[in-house]
Formats: C-alpha cells, structure tokens, sequence
C-alpha cells in the first residue's frame, strides 16, 4: 500500500512536492469497495454506504466512511437507558450540586487574584497570587471530579511559555474541553460577552483571555495584533490555548483551522484531545443534543475518560511564516495523524449548512457541504447577494434546454478548467456524459449563500424551470429542484407532487407550492427525507459524484492510515 510516511510529508507550495497520497476506492462487480494503488489524484469516490468494512479481504484497512463533523446522534440500548434514568434520581443531582458548589468556591480566589490587573502588562507575581492559583487549579480538579472526570491521561511533555508561547488544541467537540484550560490556567480567546456572566465571568478574566467583540468590526484585527503581542512577549505573558478549529464537530475528522493561532508565525505546540468513552455523551455539535442534554447525560456516566497528548513542538519553517495557511495545514496534518482521523476541508462557514432552520433543512449526507467548499475556495460565493443571485437565475433560464459541458461552464462563470472547477462540475454531472445543467448549479449556490433563506431559493428556482405560458412546473422539475436543493442522490416526489396537484393537472406553479408549505411547513421531512430519500447506493459503479452520489467526496481529507485501525470514541 506504499510507504506511510508519505502521508505525512510536510506540506509545501512548491507543486513539484505530493504532501499525501490518495487511495482510489472502486466499487467491484459484486459491489464490493476495494483500494487500489495510491495516486495524485484528489477525487476519492465513496458510493455505496452499505457496504464500508473496515477491512478489505486482505486484511488492509479502508479509510473510515465520512461522517458530517457538524452532526452528532445519540442512540442509546434499552439497558442504557434503564442506567441513565437511575442515575438521574441517584447520582446527578448530587454531582451538579457539588459541581455547581465548588464554581461559586472559586469565585473568591478568582476575584482576589484578578484585583489590581492590567489588560496591557503582566503583573509581578505575588504570594498571595500563587495561592489563589494553586487554590484555584485544586477546586477545578475537585469540580470536573465531581463530573465523572475521575482521573486525566496527560501523555507527552508540555512545553514552557517561553519556547511555546501558543497552543493548538483539537478536535473541539465539547466545552468540557475547558478541562486542560483549568488544568494550566493557559489564556484563551473568549467573546467580549462572557465576561459577564456572573460568577463565570469572574473566572475567565482570571486567565487572561483574549476577548472578541462582536461589535465591533475590528475586532478580528485586534484579536490577531493581541494574540500577536503576547506570543513575541518571550514567555512573559502566560500560554494561549486556541482551538483553531473555530466550532464544535464530532471528533470524526478535523476541518479547517482559522489562521489565528498561526499568523505570529511563532513555534506552536499541538496538543491533542480524546473522550475515549464507549458511549459519547461528550460531544456537543451545532446539530444534535443541546448543552444540558449532554451535561445530564454525561454527569449521568459512571466514569468519563479523557486523555490530553502533548505533541513535540513544531517550528515553523520560513515559508510556513510567510503563509500561514501553509503553517494552519501542516500542524493539522500532524495532529491528524496522532489521532488517526481523516482531514477535511470543510469549515465553521459550511457548519451554516447543517444549522439552517426552516422546510429545507439540508440533511447530514447532503452534497452540498462539497459543493459549499468548492464555491468558496473558486470565489463564487465572494460578492454574491440576491441580485447576483437574480442575474444568475436569469442567465440560467436563457440557456434552457443546453447542457454545459466543463469548458462551456469555465466559460459561464468566467474562470480558467482547474481540477477544482472540474470537481465541481462533476458534482452536477447526473448522467455521467459530462454535461450539466446549469439551473442545478445556481440552485445550490443559492443554498450556499443564503441557507436561511430556503423559500427564495424555491422561488428563484420556480422562475428557471416553470413554462413562460402558465408558468407552472411538471413532476419531474421538481423533482430535480428539491434534489439539488438537498444535495441529495435522487428522491422521490411523487406522493409530494400529487398532494400538491389537488386538480390533478399534472403540474403546479410557485403559488401552489407555497400555499402547500404554509400547510405543511415541514414537507421535506414528511415527504422526501424519510424512507422516500434514496441515498447514494447506485447499482452500478458510478461515472459520477457530488449530487449524483450522495456520499460526496473530500478533497486532500483522508489521512488516516491504511494499516492502521481509526479508534473509535
């Protein structure tokens, strides 16, 4: 399966370098995955859902299935169940009380010790500073104790302010992360808001964080000068502990890390997050169970394990210094590796996607988190408002009846054949003869751009589709409307359309429809997102990706090692 270590490589710009191999996955005549030889290709196609073994027949491993970073599910056994509700009578209360006792025990010693600070210079340390540190660490140890978090693994060796002025902490699943916060009382980058909290607000600004104003439009850039501050102090100031990835996920990849921790370009130390309990309850992700449900359910374990590794710390090189994306890359590929999880490109911005509320909630397997990345990383989504959207739209219905082949569409959107525009081209490729439409493409820019917004991109796509005589719709356009709209594989909106054709006329108009929703506001759930939704299982191998295979690709995201077992949390 070729050498490990090339998944590793550091990356560079320089195009002669591979920084990872991609492992092909083809779908055998008896519709069996299997790998083949690496290659420089970016494109890995994961069709068949049913079928995912974690071995091949050879006993070489398969990257793990991909899995929606922004959506956690908990499903529980009957015998869980009969566990978590005796606990809730017997052990929670008595844990959240004593946790919730031991916060306001703190709240003094933050207080004292917060007495006299300045936002700009550290202070002398004092005795009575170290004591309320001291003081402080001990009843936060006491606190997460008392949570079920009995005992910590700390592996590797931290490294001191002085050589490793920042952090770089993943994945971030949880704000019981906040575990190795109150172990170090290292700085983070909190929003100006939190600072008010009662009694929470206290304890923050005992470690010096960093603070975010919503507010005000600078802030970003006062945000990343502080950080920068602070990093060139020589191990003055205390460490930042920075989780780079931005938001939640659920520990099944890594997405993207914001350049923050890595524009001082000063040597970071990787440190690296585990929750290896059997039933996760830790994970709080923007689509799934909400804080006190995971609160409950994870003071209603008997034990919750957690493990922090402290990487080796990693020195930028002087192009790494120059670009901090570069420098964002290679520290997560190494923290890939260390956790054995696959990398994605996928970012805090796509999370909107899967948090969108309203009849269009885009499901979690939905191919338009590819299709969202693609968009962004080629600069279709930069600049474009509803009127944008409009011209799109209208542009689209002039060239009603053509299929765009890959050099038409570079054409249409003004851009050079790239393997990234080919990929998204690909996406909308349905038949596999390398022609598209170009209706299903400003759909789901459309999507992409204003995912709160789910009636003006139905609108917008009534207006391409729908006959200039009475303006009306047949079955089978909108069919391909609310299969681009969801990112999905194909669905069936038979039973939809009927029940929206009361008279039986074999098709409808934008009107109809929208009388139908303000009836049936969660349609997409009763009539296509149920057992009516045919996920990516084509029978055949598939010709083509992205909408046409719901189980979309990932560019340059797999990094878990062939040869190794992923594990699970």
């Amino acid at each position: 399966m070729g050498n490990m270590e090339n998944f590793y490589l550091r990356q560079t710009t320089d195009s002669s370098i591979v920084a990872h191999h991609t492992y092909v996955i083809s779908l055998t005549d008896e519709n069996e995955l299997m790998v083949l030889e690496p290659t420089d290709q970016h494109v890995m196609k994961l069709p068949n859902k049913q079928h995912h073994s974690s071995e091949n027949e050879d006993g070489s491993d398969l990257p793990p299935p991909f899995r929606n970073p922004f959506v956690h599910e908990l499903r529980f056994t009957p015998m869980e169940k009969i566990r978590i509700g005796v606990m809730t009578v017997t052990v929670f209360p008595v844990r959240l009380f004593f946790a919730v006792l031991l916060m306001l025990l703190a709240w003094p010693f933050a207080f004292a010790a917060s007495l006299g600070r300045s936002e700009l210079a550290v202070e002398t340390e004092t005795w009575w500073r170290r004591i309320c540190d001291i003081a402080l660490r001990g009843i936060m140890r006491a606190m997460w104790f008392c949570g079920g978090f009995h005992w910590v693994t700390v592996k590797g060796e931290p490294a001191p302010p002085s050589q490793a002025p920042i952090l770089t902490l993943a994945p971030h699943s949880s704000y019981f992360d906040a575990i190795p916060v109150t172990m170090t009382m290292a700085s983070i980058v909190m929003k100006t808001e939190s600072k008010n909290i009662p009694v929470w607000g206290t304890l923050i600004k005992f470690i010096r964080p960093v603070f975010v104003s919503r507010s005000d439009q600078d802030s970003r850039k006062k945000t990343v000068e502080e950080i920068k501050r602070r990093a060139h102090a020589r191990g003055e100031w205390p460490q930042i502990m920075i989780f780079p990835e931005g938001t939640c996920t659920n520990r099944s990849c890594l997405i993207t890390f914001k350049p923050g921790a890595f524009i001082p370009a000063v040597p970071v130390q990787p440190v690296v997050l585990r929750y290896p309990n059997r039933m996760d309850t830790i994970t709080w992700t923007w689509q799934g169970p909400g804080a006190f449900e995971i609160l409950w359910l994870t003071l209603c374990q008997f034990h919750n394990p957690i493990e922090i590794e402290y990487l080796p710390l990693y020195t930028p090189s002087e192009e790494e210094k120059n670009n901090p994306a570069l420098f964002a890359n290679n520290v997560r590929s190494i923290m890939a590796k260390a956790l054995e999880l696959p990398i994605t490109d996928l970012s805090f911005d796509d999370c909107q996607l899967s948090l969108a509320k309203g009849p269009m909630r885009v499901p979690s397997n939905s191919s338009l988190l590819q299709f969202n990345r693609l968009a962004r990383r080629l600069g279709l989504r930069a600049g474009t408002t509803d009127t944008v959207l409009e011209q799109q739209a209208s542009k689209a219905r002039k060239l009603w009846g053509y299929r765009l082949g890959l050099g038409d569409f570079a054409h249409y959107l003004d851009l050079p054949v790239t393997d990234m525009l080919t990929e998204l081209h690909s996406l909308f490729n349905q038949h596999g003869d390398g022609q598209i439409d170009i209706r299903e493409y400003v759909i789901a820019l459309s999507v992409a751009c204003q995912p709160s917004k789910a009636m003006d991109t139905l609108r917008l796509a009534f207006g391409m589709y729908e006959a200039k005589e009475d303006r009306a719709i047949v079955e089978k356009d909108l069919a391909s409307i609310l299969r681009t709209a969801l990112g999905v594989a194909e669905v069936d909106v038979t039973e939809l359309f009927s029940a929206i054709d009361t008279l039986d006329a074999g098709k409808i108009t934008h009107d109809d429809f929208c009388r139908f929703v303000e009836q049936h506001p969660d349609f997409a759930q009763e009539y296509l997102l149920s057992s009516r939704t045919t996920p990516s299982t084509p029978h055949t191998a598939p010709l083509v990706n992205g909408f046409s295979v719901a189980n979309y690709d990932m560019e340059e995201q797999t990094c878990s090692l062939p040869g190794q077992k992923r594990k699970e949390d």
